[in-house]
């Protein structure tokens, strides 16, 4: 059993381990209550290209690579989910945006985030506002 307001970070199929866990999870808690949201359990799971794509099709019925597919758990006492993120996939893209890959990441952490307290990004202007905010949570990093 998780403890109320927990984050965990788990690492399945790849040799990345993220750095400064505890900056993190400050960070992404600090964010939270910006937004004026509670958390009761969020699970980060850093896994391959791979198995991101077998989880996208199996649950989502998509047959596309992604960085990030983010499942709700709907309760009561605050905001709940897993987040699965392809470590392939987000080095790619630090690659081809020319960012650092903890930067990326970084991002797509958050991005899973405001996926599970509502935020949209299906139409331009919701991704418009969904990078906007995301460079308003990289901004309040107090770590690297």
């Amino acid at each position: 059993m998780t403890p109320h307001g927990a984050i965990s970070f788990q690492f399945h199929l790849t040799p990345f381990r993220l750095r400064s866990r505890n900056g993190v999870r400050r960070w992404l808690q600090d964010c939270m209550n910006a937004e004026q949201q509670q958390i009761q359990e969020i699970n980060f799971m850093f896994s391959t290209d791979a198995h991101v794509l077998s989880m996208n099709r199996q649950h989502l019925d998509h047959d596309y690579y992604t960085d990030i597919l983010t499942f709700p758990s709907p309760s009561g006492l605050g905001i709940s989910g897993d987040i699965l993120i392809s470590v392939d996939r987000v080095r790619q893209n630090a690659n081809a945006l020319s960012v650092r890959p903890l930067d990326e990441m970084h991002r797509v952490m958050a991005h899973g985030l405001l996926h599970l307290i509502g935020q949209d990004d299906h139409t331009p202007d919701a991704r418009t506002t969904m990078r906007s905010r995301e460079d308003a949570w990289l901004q309040r990093r107090t770590f690297t």
